[in-house]
């Protein structure tokens, strides 16, 4: 484990349209993105190192444009660094994404940073005229010409996928390199692509016992070491709630979450979510509900086992009310960061 001063804590979220706490009707989307704004500005004020957006393209789903949205929060904030969760490169062009992160890193101060993705949903691909055949040819190429761009240099490039570029310069020029992460939801082949590369790696842990990560982890710093790519620290987010007591935390994240799962299971052909599961997931998986306390030790913990130095909270999922949306990043912010270092501090037992 690091020292506490290396460790970064985010905010995720995906963007999910919250529920109207009086009328449990869906807000409107403007609304929505408005509230985003605002959950960002107490991010930041709360001393909270990142907040990344998710971009989607469902009815579920208030953000398809998230560096539109981080250019708007660049405005309103100071401090906190603006990423993505992910930004889809598949399905966008590497031009244009390098361009659009190039210009929020202008606008907020060289606090700009994205996170590359395959996603999680595949509806962007027919949305922008890509054919799903492509799949791991898009990704392949589009992730190499972005490493290109990323020099600052005129690029010139063949592409079969993508355009072909002679001696092209991309604008805005950066000061400094673009911070760039991959995120990876479990397959080997994207944690050795990710080290070929030399980007951090961002894992995603939505379910299920977070330790099974520990190979990929292993894979991605003897893959790094191989190629002789920078080790960087390793990054985790997982689905969370936070409120003054357990019980209230479990209420909220059951009707939300539960909610939010068994609308991917139905897509998926998953069974819908039962209390064991969910309890599962709450005491031993991938959620981290509860008290401040109850959250705390449990990052604490995962942060320990798996040698993480970069925890994100993916807060909001399945619409939660904005009350409990700010609820969860004002008591993140002000117990559970603080308290998780004085664990790892400590030297959290591990059991």
């Amino acid at each position: 484990m690091t020292e506490n001063n290396h460790l970064i804590f985010g905010l995720d979220t995906f963007g999910d349209v919250a529920y109207d706490e009086r009328t449990q009707e869906r807000l409107s989307y403007s609304q929505s993105i408005k509230n985003t704004i605002e959950e960002g500005k107490l991010a930041d004020q709360l001393g909270i190192d990142v907040i990344a957006l998710g971009e989607h393209h469902r009815a579920e789903y208030a953000i398809s444009s998230p560096d539109t949205v981080l250019a708007a929060l660049a405005m309103e904030t100071e401090n906190i660094t603006l990423g993505t969760g992910v930004t889809v490169l598949s399905s966008d062009d590497p031009v244009r994404v390098y361009e659009r992160f190039a210009t929020l890193n202008a606008l907020s101060n060289g606090r700009a940073q994205v996170m590359l993705g395959r996603g999680s949903f595949t509806e962007s691909f027919p949305l922008f005229g890509y054919d799903l055949q492509d799949y791991e040819d898009l990704f392949e190429e589009k992730i190499a010409l972005f490493n290109e761009l990323l020099k600052g240099e005129p690029v010139t490039w063949q592409g079969r996928v993508t355009q072909t570029l002679e001696n092209a310069q991309v604008y805005p020029k950066m000061e400094e390199k673009l911070e760039t992460y991959v995120g990876v939801g479990g397959s080997p082949d994207s944690i050795i692509r990710t080290a070929r590369y030399g980007f951090p790696v961002m894992l995603a842990v939505i379910g299920g016992n977070p330790l099974r990560f520990n190979q990929y982890i292993d894979l991605y710093k003897r893959a790094s070491t191989k190629f002789g790519t920078p080790v960087y620290p390793v990054g985790m987010h997982s689905h969370g709630v936070i409120a003054d007591t357990d019980a209230e935390a479990r209420e909220i994240g059951w009707k939300y979450i539960k909610k939010m799962m068994d609308q991917l299971g139905v897509e998926r052909g998953w069974p819908a979510m039962s209390r064991d599961r969910f309890e599962f997931e709450v005491t031993q998986g991938s959620y981290y509900i509860g008290s401040p306390e109850t959250v705390a030790q449990r990052i604490a913990q995962v942060m320990t086992k798996m040698d993480i130095q970069r925890f994100d909270l993916v807060y909001g999922g399945g619409g939660q009310t904005q009350k409990d949306r700010l609820k969860t990043i004002q008591l993140y912010g002000e117990k559970v960061i603080p308290r998780v270092k004085e664990l790892l501090k400590a030297g959290v037992p591990v059991d």
